[in-house]
């Protein structure tokens, strides 16, 4: 089978497309040249939890013209539109497996921030609770990922400035954030939303326990028992799960157990099955 995402003049047998407002117009091209042809759409958290109430019209075309949707996690269904459902998939992103064992830092309880800068992520919400922790307190937020204006890395700036337990090391290479993985005690998720972060994917195969802000995108990924969630917006709340991480073997043991249960979901192995599956139902037509 031949899919292409944007070229309908080479006659391909299917499209695939990627963010249903982002592709709106690719996707009518495509089914406007091949209307009896395929269309595959996986849904961003943008198009499921901002533009379906934002600016609706250009995503539920994409929605409508669609053969099957994907999404990220297994609560979409909730702000998907009951029509659709009947061709929801749901397909966690992978991660491989690394070979390098998880070694987290002795001098400090280092809790990664791994994200842009932007409204959405809420991003300074784990450096506003380090500062409730107890003076005596090892911990420090390792924070990496591009500000998306220079008011956002302005304010990580100062943060910095101000927080001796708050490091911004701005944008880095795909190592580094899987070194800094590899050497978090946890990691740290606040956005406001998600669609089925791949940094969730990254932390659960690396066995780092995930503090997550209770969200449709998070519980959708870690489970609705996972025993690491905060509110919304919760500095406090935060900061006690903090402290629970640098106080309570306990509860670090638990929040490994959970973190194990879920990574078989994570495999490679099981996404290929996953889309292989979807690709079989499809029957593209002259």
């Amino acid at each position: 089978m031949t899919i292409a995402a944007d070229r309908v003049d080479q006659s391909p047998d299917a499209m695939v497309a990627i963010h249903a407002w982002r592709s709106a117009a690719a996707i009518h091209r495509f089914k406007a040249c091949h209307p009896a042809r395929p269309v595959i759409l996986q849904l961003s958290g943008t198009d499921i939890y901002q533009y379906l109430t934002e600016d609706p019209s250009p995503t539920l075309r994409s929605m409508l013209l669609a053969d099957r949707l994907v999404a990220l996690n297994s609560l979409a269904w909730r702000v998907v539109p009951k029509k659709f459902h009947a061709k929801l998939q749901v397909i966690f992103q992978s991660v491989p497996k690394s070979m390098q064992p998880r070694h987290p830092g002795q001098r400090h309880i280092d809790i990664s921030v791994i994200g842009h800068l932007r409204d959405v992520k809420d991003p300074l919400r784990a450096a506003a609770a380090a500062r409730l922790l107890p003076e005596m307190s090892r911990i420090r937020i390792v924070h990496v990922g591009r500000a998306y204006d220079t008011g956002w890395a302005a304010k990580a700036k100062a943060e910095m400035a101000t927080n001796p337990r708050y490091v911004w090391r701005d944008d880095v290479p795909r190592a580094v954030v899987k070194n800094l993985l590899r050497r978090s005690h946890a990691m740290v998720l606040s956005s406001l939303s998600e669609g089925g972060a791949n940094v969730i994917s990254e932390a659960v195969v690396a066995g780092v326990p995930i503090l997550a802000s209770r969200i449709d995108g998070n519980v959708g990924l870690l489970g609705a028992d996972y025993p690491g969630y905060f509110p919304v917006g919760n500095t406090e709340a935060l900061a006690r799960l903090l402290e629970r991480i640098e106080t309570d073997r306990r509860f670090v043991s638990t929040l490994d157990r959970a973190i194990a249960r879920r990574a078989p979901k994570f495999r490679p192995e099981r996404e290929i099955a996953a889309w292989q599956r979807l690709l079989a139902g499809l029957s593209p037509q002259s």
